[in-house]
C-alpha cells in the first residue's frame, strides 16, 4: 500500500459578518474564503498496526488526539472499521509552513489533506461533498480546506459555494510570533458588544445571506477587480480585536501606508494581510513594512491566491 504526500493550502478571509446566534451555539455567519499558496506538507504512511500516530516539525503543534489531524483520522476509522481492519493504521507527519494560532485554518487544512489522503489509500472512494460532510464534524473551516479556491460560506461557514478564480492576486501576511488571539474569545466578545445587531427570524437570516451573494464584494470577485476587492474587504472582528491589541492595528496602519490594494485582519486574526496585483509588489510591501515596524518578533510572508483546495505534491 502507497503513502501519500499532500499540499494543504491556507486560507485567508476576504469578507466576514456576523449576521446572527445559531441554535447549535456557533454563530450565523457569511463569510468569503481564500486559499493561498502558503502550505503545510502532509505525509501520510501506512504502519500496519491500528493505530494512529501524529509528529510535526513544530514543537508547539500537539501530537495527542487534540490535534485536528488525528481526529480526521481517527474519524474516518470509526466510520470505516473495516478499512481500517484490512489497512491498518496510519503515520501521519505534518510541515509545518502556516503559522500556529494565527486565523489561518493552519489545523483545519491539516485535518482537510488527511481526510483526502485517507480516502486514497484505503480506497474508500468518497466524494468531494461525501468528504466535505465528514470534514464539517471536525471544524467549520474544514470543508472549504478540502475544496479551496475562492468561496462564499455561510451557516458557521461549512455551507459553500464556489465563486470566481482569483488566482492573479499576491498577498504578503505578517504575524507577530508572541501573539495569539483567542477565536472563542472574539466571537464571545462580539457578541456580548454587538448582539442587538443579530438578526433572528430565519427569513431575515436569509435575507442578509442573500444580501452578500448578490453583493457588491461577489460582483467585484465575479469581475476579478483586484481594486475593488482590496477596498470591499470586511471582518466584523476587527471590532473587538483591533481595540484589545493595538499592535496589530498598528500592522494594519503600516500596510494601508504602502498603497497596497486592500488590508485587513485575518479571520479571528492576529494575522494581518494586504492584496497587492505582483508578486514584485507584494515583495516591496514586505520589505517595507519590515523596515518600518522593526519587531524581532513579526514574522512576514508571500503568497499567491490558489484556485484548489488539498491536492497531491508532486514529487
Amino acid at each position: 500500500m502507497r503513502s501519500y504526500s499532500l499540499i494543504a493550502p491556507a486560507k485567508i478571509n476576504l469578507y466576514l459578518e456576523i449576521i446572527g446566534d445559531r441554535p447549535d451555539g456557533y454563530h450565523e455567519l457569511a463569510m468569503i474564503l481564500q486559499s493561498i499558496s502558503l502550505a503545510d506538507q502532509i505525509d501520510i504512511e501506512p504502519i500496519g498496526i491500528d493505530t494512529i500516530s501524529v509528529r510535526c516539525d513544530h514543537a508547539e503543534v500537539p501530537n495527542d488526539k487534540t490535534n485536528l489531524a488525528y481526529r480526521a483520522a481517527a474519524l474516518l476509522a470509526e466510520q470505516f472499521p473495516d478499512a481500517m481492519a484490512q489497512f491498518g493504521g496510519v503515520a501521519i507527519n505534518i510541515t509545518k509552513n502556516i503559522p500556529i494560532a494565527a486565523g489561518l485554518a493552519g489545523g483545519s487544512t491539516d485535518a482537510a489533506a488527511v481526510l483526502v489522503g485517507l480516502d486514497l489509500m484505503w480506497q474508500l472512494g468518497l466524494t468531494q461533498s461525501e468528504l466535505e460532510e465528514l470534514a464539517a464534524q471536525i471544524g467549520s473551516d474544514v470543508p472549504f480546506c478540502i475544496q479551496g479556491g475562492t468561496a462564499l460560506a455561510t451557516g458557521r461557514g461549512e455551507e459553500l459555494s464556489p465563486l470566481t478564480n482569483l488566482d492573479h492576486l499576491y498577498v504578503v501576511l505578517a504575524k507577530y510570533r508572541n501573539l495569539g488571539i483567542s477565536t472563542v474569545w472574539a466571537y464571545k466578545t462580539y457578541r456580548q458588544q454587538f448582539s442587538e445587531t443579530y438578526v433572528s427570524e430565519v427569513q431575515d437570516l436569509q435575507t442578509r445571506q442573500h444580501r452578500v451573494h448578490s453583493g457588491p464584494m461577489v460582483s467585484a470577485i465575479m469581475h476579478r477587480n483586484g481594486a475593488e476587492i482590496g477596498k470591499l474587504l470586511h471582518n466584523d472582528l476587527e471590532k473587538v480585536a483591533l481595540p484589545e491589541y493595538p499592535q496589530v492595528l498598528e500592522l494594519r496602519q503600516a500596510f494601508e501606508s504602502q498603497g497596497v490594494l486592500g488590508t485587513m485582519m485575518s479571520g479571528s486574526g492576529p494575522t494581518v494581510f494586504a492584496l497587492t496585483e505582483s508578486e514584485t509588489e507584494a515583495l516591496r510591501v514586505l520589505e517595507a513594512v519590515k523596515t518600518q515596524m522593526a519587531h524581532p518578533e513579526l514574522e512576514f510572508w508571500t503568497a499567491k491566491f490558489v484556485s484548489t483546495g488539498i491536492r497531491l505534491a508532486h514529487s
